[in-house]
């Protein structure tokens, strides 16, 4: 007889998003301000109600406060019917480096078990390759994470403790793959 090998699955997830396409012929006062474009608003919600059906409900939602990371993230919560109250709006989340991003990371409580960060390039993508190491491929425009992609991470059982490759990409999801509802 031939068996296969069972396929041990790690215990915690980390869904990374970048936040849906921004405005930028608006009148924001600075990069920080900058909301959503129209595309920006059909896109986050369509993002949360495809999480909400394929069962990717966090446990937490940590974001970056900039305007269009928190419309985006208000969107996908709603979608998800999570308490936008609940989210944990981190100030360190703009422009991080990896670094930043891990420590965030490290400093997640032990029982999150599915965690949601909403973040913007080229941190969060930097944060991507750094965790699955070359499992990952550009897209045709030279991005992995192009607006409201969502990156699937299969992680450690210890959040502080994450060293390069240590994790495994499940999935890359585009809003433009996702069904209208």
């Amino acid at each position: 007889m031939n068996y296969a090998e069972p396929i041990l699955r790690m215990p915690r997830e980390l869904l990374i998003l970048r936040h849906a396409k921004s405005d930028w012929d608006g009148n924001a006062q600075g990069d920080f301000a900058r909301p959503l474009a129209k595309r920006g608003k059909k896109d986050a919600p369509r993002v949360g109600a495809w999480m909400y059906r394929e069962g990717l409900v966090p446990d937490l939602v940590v974001s970056s406060p900039a305007e269009r990371a928190r419309q985006t993230t208000q969107a996908v919560c709603k979608g998800l019917d999570y308490k936008r109250k609940a989210v944990v709006w981190d100030q360190a989340i703009y422009e991080a480096a990896v670094a930043d991003l891990l420590g965030l990371l490290a400093r997640l409580p032990a029982n999150a078990k599915t965690v949601l960060l909403v973040g913007h390039n080229p941190g969060i993508e930097e944060l991507l390759v750094y965790l699955v190491g070359d499992d990952v491929s550009e897209l045709d425009d030279g991005k992995l994470l192009p607006t409201a992609a969502l990156a699937r991470l299969e992680m450690p059982d210890d959040w502080s403790d994450l060293t390069p490759g240590c994790a495994q990409l499940v999935n890359i999801t585009l809003p433009k793959t996702l069904r209208n509802d």
